[in-house]
């Protein structure tokens, strides 16, 4: 594979048509994932923006790209530049037409939080993407790429438009910011803990097989979100599932509120 910094990306196979395109070397450690179908091809989040995950995308296929997001987070959309022909759901349409609710600067500062950046880099030129989609999504979408069927599923908590991405036939599940092993946020006035857990509960429905998160570790199972949908049941029996209750920890995860 040629043509991208490897020193800023890595790449892993999952499959003979799946990809994890990571960031290693920002302290979220943020993963994107490349399904490829057989008439195009879904990338799951495009990352931090810092380089062009573009030039990746190109070395592993030259069928055409639809960029999606799990959410409208400047580290997940960095790379949304690159991709005209992106999805969004409806609740995040605002964010990604200038009103963001973070100042750039302050989205400068955490783009450079325990970044080892690339000399190149000039953070005060960095922008929040902005951009038209192709289209807009309000959960149960199914994308079809030839052959292979992904579907959009709304779990809002993390974010008002937050969605994991479900691929039956396989079993995968792209949780996005949903589930993770680190401290999972809660806390920001735009996230929703009753909503959090309202979606644990949709997403532990299902039939999964393996987990993808956006962060972190890749060495997690699916049995984590029964214990994620577990906590925090019981922090809502207590009364304690709202903002400003404090952070909790579980040993692998821990969720701040």
């Amino acid at each position: 594979m040629n043509g991208y910094d490897k020193d800023w990306f890595a790449v892993d196979r999952i499959d003979d048509d799946t990809y994890i395109i990571s960031e290693y070397r920002h302290w979220e450690e943020t993963h994107c994932y490349l399904l490829i179908g057989k008439a195009r091809a879904l990338l799951i989040d495009t990352g931090l923006g810092i380089r062009n995950i573009a030039e990746v995308v190109a070395s592993l296929t030259d069928k055409p790209v639809t960029a999606i997001a799990t959410h409208a987070h400047w580290d997940h959309i960095g790379g949304h530049r690159y991709f005209p022909d992106f999805y969004v759901h409806e609740s995040e349409l605002d964010w990604i037409n200038g009103k963001f609710p973070l100042p750039i600067n302050v989205v400068r500062d955490m783009v450079m939080d325990r970044c080892d950046a690339p000399n190149d880099f000039d953070v005060a030129k960095y922008e929040l993407f902005s951009g038209t989609p192709t289209k807009v999504l309000r959960g149960g979408e199914v994308i079809d790429l030839g052959g292979r069927a992904v579907e959009a599923v709304h779990t809002a908590g993390h974010s008002p438009g937050h969605m994991c991405f479900w691929e039956r036939d396989r079993g995968y599940l792209f949780t996005g910011d949903l589930v993770y092993k680190d401290t999972l946020f809660a806390y920001y006035p735009s996230t929703d803990p009753q909503a959090y857990l309202q979606s644990l509960r949709k997403v532990s429905e299902l039939n999964c097989k393996r987990v993808f998160p956006a962060h972190h570790t890749l060495d997690i199972q699916s049995e984590i979100i029964l214990r994620m949908r577990d906590a925090l049941t019981d922090l809502d029996k207590a009364g304690l599932l709202k903002h400003g209750s404090g952070t909790f920890d579980y040993g692998d995860w821990a969720i701040q509120l």
